[in-house]
């Protein structure tokens, strides 16, 4: 099988690339507007290639006939979309037509996984999302995510792919550095403490619900996207809720104390941001998962575990 991953120099993209080059049956082409770096210490490194490609300039260098599969992952994230407008609508939208309209016309049908967000999602929310609630996006991103896909759903009813888009929920513990998303500090408060670092959480607000997602659960219901039936979804409602856990800032804080020790809660500093806030506070904190789940979606069992596998891995 051969998958093209867009963005693929980010975390997400070399976390299914580090999955998919432990599998001998898949081919992979990384791109990205830096040069995606091949993982590490994964099976099989010869099945990959990467392309250092703008999308905006054209996606022919990265799609040819015998691609069967599409992670779209490429963006500018939330907070970074709200500073620059310009450059929001450039990269999240123009950039995803560009590659869509290289798609339709070089390999008509082919499946195309794009990644959306529950930034999609704008107050006033019931305390459960489920799959009936309209999106009104209350930040540039998540009107971007939106228009995004709106195209998805119609180049997937007119038949020039077999779109599906997935609306992620926020992905903690992230490793490296933080990012240009407002919901950096949510794995930031874990990530820079177990590194001996402080983490300002820019809300001082303890009971503040957010709705998360690990790493390793993320890259499991990613992989499943390969298989998943076509009419799963219907041909113009193509977008799934990935499924979450509801975790307040508290309950992060108690998992922080138990796996890294109490003395990591010292590293943290609250102070409001009133730049961020709105936008965090527009974001939905709770959804019923039951379509997601009755496709093969799973989810974390506890944020503490998620915690734990962070620490895990960085420490092997």
């Amino acid at each position: 099988m051969h998958i093209l991953i867009t963005g693929a120099a980010g975390f997400i993209g070399q976390l299914l690339a580090t999955e998919l080059l432990n599998d001998p049956s898949h081919q992979v082409t990384l791109t990205d507007i830096n040069e995606p770096p091949i993982p590490k210490d994964v099976k099989y490194p010869q099945n990959a290639r990467s392309i250092t490609s703008d999308l905006l300039k054209g996606a022919d260098a990265v799609v040819d006939r015998s691609l069967d599969v599409v992670y779209a992952f490429h963006g500018i994230m939330s907070s970074g979309s709200e500073a620059n407008f310009d450059l929001g609508m450039s990269v999240n939208v123009d950039a995803t037509r560009v590659l869509l309209e290289t798609l339709r016309k070089t390999c008509p049908g082919v499946r195309v996984i794009y990644s959306s967000s529950q930034a999609v999602y704008g107050q006033p929310l019931p305390e459960v999302v489920d799959d009936s609630i309209i999106p009104t996006p209350q930040s540039s991103y998540g009107a971007e995510k939106i228009i995004c896909e709106t195209l998805i759903n119609e180049y997937t009813r007119r038949g020039f792919i077999t779109g599906f888009t997935l609306r992620f929920p926020t992905i903690s513990v992230r490793p490296g550095r933080p990012t240009a998303a407002a919901s950096s500090f949510l794995s930031g408060m874990i990530r820079e403490p177990l590194n001996g670092e402080e983490c300002i959480i820019p809300l001082e607000d303890r009971s503040f619900k957010s709705w998360l997602c690990s790493p390793r659960t993320l890259v499991y219901n990613l992989v499943l996207m390969l298989s998943l039936p076509a009419d799963s979804v219907p041909p113009y409602i193509r977008q799934i809720n990935v499924p979450g856990i509801c975790v307040t800032i508290q309950e992060m804080m108690d998992a922080l104390a138990k796996v890294g020790g109490q003395d990591k809660l010292a590293l943290l500093k609250e102070k409001d941001d009133a730049s961020l806030r709105p936008i965090l506070e527009s974001w939905p904190t709770q959804f019923d998962n039951k379509q997601a789940i009755s496709l093969g979606f799973k989810r974390d069992s506890s944020f503490e575990q998620a915690v734990r596998d962070y620490r895990l891995e960085t420490t092997q």
